[in-house]
C-alpha cells in the first residue's frame, strides 16, 4: 500500500476546470516532484492533498485512510507536515525557540498561557536542529540568518511532529543554486532516514532532475506523464508541452 494515494481528484472554479481526474501515488521514503507550467494545476492539486481545498470528486488517502475533506489541522495531526514558498518562521525568536514553538504545537500546548517556548523540550529542539545542520546557530535570532538557513529552520519545524508525509511548496524559491541543491539533498537524506514521503512543487529543474525519485507532469489540469527523471526528460509529450515555456529539460552535464 502506498503512503499517499491520489485517486481521480478533480477541482473546478466556476467554469474553469483547474484539475481533471488526476491519480498518482507516493511511497514512504520517496521524493516526488510535481511540475508543470503556470496554470497547470500544481497548486490546486497540492492544496487538495493538504486540505486547503476539497476536491469536487475523487479521493486522497494516507496509508489507505481517506483524508479527503478533512481540515488542514486534522490532516497535520495524522502525520502530514508542510513547508511554504515563503519560509514561515518567527523572526523575533531564536532558531531553537522556533523549533520549540513547533514542539509546543505538536504537544498541543501552543495555546497554554503558561507555555514558554524557551523552556519546552530544548534538548529535542537541538536534536532536530542538528539533523538540519543548524545546531551551532541555535541561539541566534532568525532575523539574522541567511535565507537558506531560514529554510533549514523551517524544515526542522516541519519535522517536529514526526510527519509521515512532507509537503513542500516551492522549497527552493529565492535561493541561490548551491543553496537549493544542498537543501534538497538534505531533504532527500532525511526522507530516507525517516521513511518519510516528500511531495514537492518546484520550478528549478536542477533540483527536480537531480533530487527527485519520480516526477509527475501536469499540463492544463491533467496528468501528462509520470515516471523517473530520465523517462520524463526523454518524453516527447513533455518536451512538446513545455516548448517555449523556458523550462529546461536538457540533460545535466
Amino acid at each position: 500500500m502506498s503512503l499517499l494515494q491520489i485517486e481521480g481528484i478533480s477541482k473546478a472554479f466556476g467554469g474553469v476546470q483547474a484539475v481533471q481526474n488526476i491519480s498518482f501515488g507516493l511511497e514512504a521514503g520517496e521524493l516526488l516532484a510535481l511540475i508543470g507550467p503556470n496554470g497547470a494545476g500544481k497548486s490546486t492539486t497540492f492544496n487538495m492533498v493538504g486540505g486547503q481545498l476539497v476536491p469536487d470528486s475523487g479521493q486522497v488517502r494516507l496509508n489507505g485512510q481517506p483524508i479527503t475533506g478533512l481540515a488542514p489541522r486534522a490532516i497535520w495531526r495524522l502525520g502530514v507536515g508542510r513547508t511554504f514558498q515563503i519560509a514561515q518562521t518567527f523572526a523575533s525568536l531564536t532558531v531553537v525557540e522556533n523549533v520549540q514553538m513547533a514542539l509546543l504545537s505538536a504537544d498541543r500546548r501552543i495555546f497554554s498561557w503558561w507555555s514558554r517556548a524557551s523552556a519546552h523540550r530544548r534538548a529535542d529542539a537541538l536534536a532536530l536542529l542538528a539533523q538540519v545542520d543548524m545546531q551551532v546557530q541555535a541561539d541566534r535570532p532568525c532575523s539574522e540568518l541567511a535565507y537558506g538557513d531560514v529554510k533549514r529552520v523551517e524544515l526542522a519545524m516541519a519535522l517536529a511532529h514526526e510527519p509521515q508525509l512532507l509537503l513542500m511548496d516551492e522549497p527552493t524559491a529565492g535561493m541561490a543554486p548551491g543553496e537549493r541543491v544542498a537543501l534538497m539533498q538534505l531533504t532527500r537524506r532525511l526522507a530516507r532516514e525517516r521513511r518519510m514521503g516528500v511531495l514537492f512543487t518546484e520550478h528549478s529543474m536542477d533540483v527536480v532532475f537531480g533530487q527527485a525519485d519520480r516526477v509527475a507532469v501536469l499540463v492544463r489540469g491533467q496528468l501528462l506523464a509520470q515516471g523517473t527523471p530520465q523517462s520524463i526528460r526523454d518524453d516527447a509529450r513533455v518536451q512538446q508541452a513545455y516548448l517555449g515555456t523556458g523550462l529546461l529539460l536538457e540533460k545535466q552535464k
